[in-house]
């Protein structure tokens, strides 16, 4: 089965363990307006690593998402994990057709992936003549398994929207840095490697971007339940409490000491760890710039941790920093969650192009 199709004005669905987020963006000559967007938490367990565990409270939390965003359209773009699909560049005669390929994946399929066909979902996109050989054209496979795009799907149509493509997580997220790109001290540098941390709930995922394209990943499971745990254990209460303390600040004067201090530490700690790796793996590309993502990103010292810790500029990765807002929405509210919206937008962008 292919990939689903194409389509204009979607809203950009991303579903993590923590929370539901929707964002709809509008093209206006050369810029973009956020229309509508929304935050919705999710029960611990609901989505574990990524993989719908409760699709009914996944579904019902979506709904309200959608009842407090009120989007102007019901056709949505979700994408899968990255962990869960598989990425390959193949060769092709440089004469055949879409038709052609398509029918010569299906019949070599075996070659390409390791699991079997009737359970696989696949898209491809023909990339042009190859550089190493003008006779031939490359073409970009993807493929996962169909029980992971029919569980989004199933979940979106729970919620009474229509999904009009599934992709990567890893292509929304290239496409939502690019975006971000005039942002960073390294404009001047269009080709430097920028390396990108998003610390979600239970994961800190870091990559390294390079020409627009994601060249080396790594994810650590530590994230933002971690600090939450802390506070519980710290102070005596329940997670809940702990999570919403956290949250709106009402903490005791020694928090930051007790609890934030170690946290930031072993984040900056593990994001050294993942540069190491990077250029042991034999990468020659000096990563120049960090941006930073995710809901957790925004503890207070942590951008100026990392980049003492890394000796390198660190930048809050806002994707809505040089969009336009419509008037309707709380501008200041949406400038505080742009952090945890970069693969939203990434979704979102590209139906917007």
């Amino acid at each position: 089965m292919r990939f689903l199709g194409t389509g204009k004005r979607l809203i950009g669905v991303d579903i993590t363990s923590a929370a539901v987020k929707l964002l709809e963006l509008k093209k206006c000559h050369t810029y973009y307006q956020v229309e509508s967007y929304a935050i919705m938490p999710l029960h611990e367990g609901a989505v574990v690593e990524r993989r719908i565990c409760d699709m009914d409270s996944v579904s019902s939390v979506l709904i309200r998402a959608i009842e407090y965003a009120k989007p102007s359209t019901r056709k949505a773009i979700v994408a899968v994990p990255a962990n869960t699909a598989i990425t390959k560049m193949l060769s092709f005669p440089i004469d055949l057709s879409e038709e052609e390929i398509e029918a010569q994946i299906i019949t070599r399929y075996d070659q390409f992936l390791p699991f079997p066909f009737n359970e696989a979902a696949f898209d491809f996109q023909c990339l042009g003549p190859a550089p190493f050989d003008e006779k031939l054209q490359q073409v970009l496979l993807v493929a996962c398994k169909q029980r992971d795009v029919t569980q989004l799907t199933d979940t979106l149509e729970r919620a009474g929207l229509e999904p009009s493509i599934v992709e990567v997580e890893t292509f929304a997220i290239e496409r939502a840095l690019a975006e971000l790109y005039g942002q960073l001290k390294t404009e001047n540098e269009p080709a430097a490697s920028v390396g990108f941390v998003d610390i979600g709930a239970n994961t800190t995922a870091f990559h390294v971007v390079r020409d627009g394209q994601i060249v080396y990943s790594r994810d650590t499971l530590f994230g933002g339940r971690q600090l939450t745990e802390a506070i519980r254990q710290c102070h005596g209460v329940s997670m809940e409490e702990a999570d919403i303390a956290k949250k709106l600040g009402e903490l005791p004067s020694d928090y930051h000491a007790k609890v934030v201090s170690p946290f930031v530490g072993t984040v900056v700690q593990d994001i050294r760890r993942s540069l190491q790796l990077y250029y042991s793996a034999g990468r020659q590309q000096e990563v120049k710039h960090i941006v930073l993502a995710g809901g957790s990103s925004v503890i207070p010292g942590l951008a100026e941790r990392m980049a003492e810790g890394c000796d390198m500029p660190v930048t809050m990765a806002n994707p809505f920093q040089r969009m336009q807002v419509n008037k309707r929405l709380n501008q200041q509210a949406l400038m505080s969650a742009g952090p945890a919206m970069l693969t939203a937008s990434g979704l979102a962008i590209r139906m917007s192009q």
